[in-house]
This record gives structure tokens, sequence and C-alpha cells, in this order.
């Protein structure tokens, strides 16, 4: 029997961390660029992207800011783009909508519900910025809401359909599946799913291994075969929440939006570095790492030849 085939995700700069956390989180179109041309030599079959300001790293979901490295990355890679509708916490729907409305990648990411997204907590670890905006902004986080009703969600749901783009659904708690059951039972949602389960941010569930089995056991009960499993862990825990995946037949993500670190007070390099590390634990289980190709057909994606970039 050939080996289960296992999707790495990147996701290489995200919009939690802050340009002063760490020299190596990729700012401009340039380096976000090369970080996921990067990542996809190391093993990742999808690239999970968000812009910045290249000037301050502050998050930018214009489509200014998109279009560079989306073309960039499309001509010297054949890996699965997937940009975010999630954007920053700061940002409205039709914002953090608009660079997947106009592009219309294979992938999006989408986030099942509205929640607290605390990064304050980071300001314990982090005393001093290079910017203005950062410092605030992690502060913010006590009181700001990351906002997605269930009207944005349809929005989103909507504004894609006939674009053909499939999502990775982002399930920060147990509530965030059963909010998916309701558009799947709306037809909104059609199967086989991509569910991205986040352990371990302040907000959402934790990292402990009973929540990493109770997520993967109620989306078992919820959706049976119809779904893929896929998980990221939050800063220290990205790699054991990986390991837990990878031996439950899941999927796993890696990369600097969720993690800047590669070992205890070790800075990750680069994200090929991180994806590097995940493929050994894949390979020396015995299993094999997914090619876009492969992604593609287990994900029943549409083809990178039919996007707007």
């Amino acid at each position: 029997m050939p080996a289960r085939k296992v999707i790495i995700t990147c996701a290489v700069t995200g919009s939690i961390h802050t340009p002063s956390m760490s020299p190596h989180l990729p700012i401009t179109a340039e380096q976000i660029s090369e970080a996921a041309i990067g990542a996809a030599g190391a093993g990742a079959a999808i690239v999970h992207l968000h812009a910045r300001n290249p000037e301050n790293g502050q998050p930018d979901q214009s489509l200014e800011a998109f279009a560079p490295f989306l073309k960039v990355i499309k001509q010297k890679s054949d890996v699965v783009i997937n940009i975010t509708t999630g954007g920053s916490q700061t940002m409205t729907v039709d914002e953090r909508l608009k660079p997947v409305a106009t592009f219309k990648p294979e992938v999006a990411s989408l986030n099942m519900g509205s929640m607290n997204f605390g990064l304050f907590p980071m300001l314990q670890r982090f005393k001093s910025f290079r910017h203005d905006w950062e410092q605030p902004y992690l502060e913010g986080s006590r009181e700001r809401i990351f906002k997605n009703t269930f009207a944005d969600i349809e929005k989103i749901l909507t504004t894609c359909a006939d674009n053909g783009t499939r999502f990775e659904i982002e399930c920060y708690d147990i509530g965030h599946l059963y909010t998916l059951s309701h558009f799947v039972d709306r037809g909104l949602v059609k199967p086989p799913f991509f569910i991205q389960s986040v352990f371990g941010l302040l907000g959402g569930i934790g990292n402990h291994p009973e929540d990493v089995m109770m997520m993967k056991r109620t989306a078992d009960r919820l959706f049976g075969d119809g779904y893929n499993w896929s998980v990221l862990g939050a800063g220290r825990n990205q790699l054991n929440i990986a390991a837990m995946s990878i031996a439950m037949g899941g999927n796993v993500r890696v990369g600097l939006e969720d993690s800047l670190w590669i070992g205890p007070g070790e800075l990750a390099a680069s994200n090929a570095q991180q994806v590097s590390k995940v493929r050994t634990l894949i390979e020396e289980l015995g299993l094999e790492v997914a090619s876009p190709a492969d992604a593609r057909s287990i994900l029943t994606l549409k083809g990178g030849d039919r996007v707007d970039f």
C-alpha cells in the first residue's frame, strides 16, 4: 500500500507578529515571494499569504500590496496559493475580502466566527519596537474583537461562489465546527472541506492533547469522510501539535505567521526551515509529503491556470 501523503501548508508572514519581533519576518513583496518559493522548495504544497506595507510592515490588504508577489510566486513555483480573508483584526470584511474576490485564488482562508484574538501577551516578551504602530496594535487586542459574523461569512462564501475558490476553513474552537455545519446544511460550503484547526491562540481552544482530539472527534462526527483535516499550533506549540496531527491522519501548517521559533529560544531563520523540520517528522513516520499536484487532487482544487493573477 502506498504511503499516506501529508499536505504541508506554510503561512509565511500573517498579521499577528510585528517586524520588531524577528529580523526574518517577510515584509516586502520580494521577501514574501522569496519566503513562499523557499517554503515550496522545502516541501510546502500550499502557501497561505498575507501582505504588508513594505515601509513599516503593517498588515496591508490592498490589491497593490498583493499583486507583485502573487505574480512572482506563480511564475517561479507550482505551489498552491492561498490568500487570506482574515487580513487583520483592524480591517472591515470588505477590505479583507477584496484580494480574494479580485484575484480568485485556488484557496482562500475563512475564519468560522467572531472571536477575541489576544495578541497583547507578546508585550511581555517584546519590549522595544521600531515602528509606531506595533505596540498600540498589540495592546489594542485587549479590547478588539475579530469580527466574522454569520452575515460576514455568508458574504465571503457567496462572493466567491462562482470563482471556483475553495477554502481553508479556520476553526479556533468547537463552536466553529458547528458554524461550518450550518453553512454546509445550507449548501454554501460543499465537501470535501479543508478544515484548519487552530490551537493555542488566546481566545480560542487550547493546546492540550485532549483539545486536539476533541476537535478531531467533533469534525469526524459532523462531517464523516467529507473533509480533510489540518492543524496549526501557535508559538512554541507548533511542532508538537503538528506531530499529533501527523500521527492522527491529518495534515499540518507551519510558518512565521504562526510561530517565529524553530526551537526553545531560537528564532527560525526562514519559513523553509520550519517546513523542513516538519517534513522530517512526516518522513520519519514513513509517510510522504504531498506535492502541489497531490494537494490539488486531494482538495479538488480548480488549478493554478484558473486564477486571476
